[in-house]
């Protein structure tokens, strides 16, 4: 874990983090469980799917509905999502500001590290108009040996930027996502917007590692600039 103030890197997660996908995304998959007759809740369908490759999540699929998942019926979820996405995502609220921001404060050295599929990522930042300050420095943990909550994702990002990832800031809003980031060693930054269901809850995520939670993207800029020291990093 990096000490306060003397971060090399920012890594961000995406869906939830810098776009507001997944109510969305989780919209789709649930129609489609629907169909599979699996009448699965949106709180179910959040506290089951969010945060992690779908991909590697088909067997409680199966379990509950008898249906092995093939590779088509994963591409059919991909159109579906990407459809939906393309017509009505929209940024988390100050988060391209705050992107923006750190950029310019880290001379770059940003990146996006997110547990979905690559054409996922770069349709959605194109979509916000993050596109190009993330330009190749997108990272997909589907691309890796492993996927969130393993840490190849950052391995991968940190590597890249050639920055050590215990010298990293990882910005996250899911437990599995913050599994990732402690395990690959970086000071982990929990996003949990007041009453999002899609947001897993602050204690979870401390409980997973994050070491300073915070509830609105605008402060993000100086709270990466200057981390509190632990004990008063809980920011409401």
């Amino acid at each position: 874990m990096s000490a306060p103030g003397s971060f090399d890197a920012v890594l961000f997660d995406c869906d939830g983090v810098l776009v507001d996908s997944e109510s969305i995304t989780n919209g789709v998959l649930r129609s489609m469980l629907h169909e599979l007759g699996w009448p699965i809740s949106q709180a179910d369908c959040f506290r089951l799917f969010v945060g992690r490759a779908l991909s590697d999540e088909t067997a409680i699929i199966t379990a509950r509905t008898g249906f092995v998942v093939t590779d088509d019926w994963l591409l059919e979820f991909r159109r579906r999502r990407n459809e939906a996405l393309a017509a009505a995502l929209q940024p988390i609220p100050g988060a391209v500001a705050a992107v923006h921001e750190i950029n310019t404060s880290t001379a770059g050295r940003i990146a996006c590290a997110s547990g979905a599929d690559l054409g996922k990522v770069e349709l959605q930042l194109r979509k916000v108009g993050l596109d190009e300050v993330f330009a190749g420095k997108m990272f997909s943990g589907m691309d890796q040996p492993h996927s969130k909550p393993a840490p190849d994702v950052y391995l991968a990002a940190a590597a890249f930027l050639g920055i050590d990832p215990a010298r990293a800031a990882v910005v996250e809003d899911t437990v599995p996502g913050v599994t990732a980031g402690v395990a690959a060693g970086a000071t982990v930054f929990g996003f949990c917007p007041p009453d999002s269901p899609a947001h897993h809850p602050p204690e979870a995520l401390q409980a997973a590692g994050a070491t300073h939670i915070f509830t609105s993207m605008a402060q993000l800029p100086a709270l990466v600039g200057s981390p509190r020291p632990a004990g008063s990093h809980n920011l409401r």
